[in-house]
């Protein structure tokens, strides 16, 4: 994969995320990219998902862009 098609498919992720939890802000979702413990803690506060729930959301969009 070049580097056009890695960030395309990271903008792809990014916009699913977005679908998903409307809620979350662009600055939020971008602690998915090396700060978990604040992501999670977000999605806590708005949604009351557990950190292993959101967890298993992350996982299958990102199996599911990945395919």
């Amino acid at each position: 994969m070049n580097k056009e098609q890695v960030e395309g498919k990271f903008q792809q992720f990014n916009g699913e995320v977005k679908k998903m939890w409307g809620r979350m802000t662009d600055d939020e979702i971008t602690f998915l990219d090396g700060q978990d413990d604040k992501f999670y803690g977000k999605l806590k506060e708005k949604y009351g998902i557990a950190r292993e729930e959101g967890e298993k959301h992350i996982k299958k969009m990102r199996d599911s862009l990945m395919n």
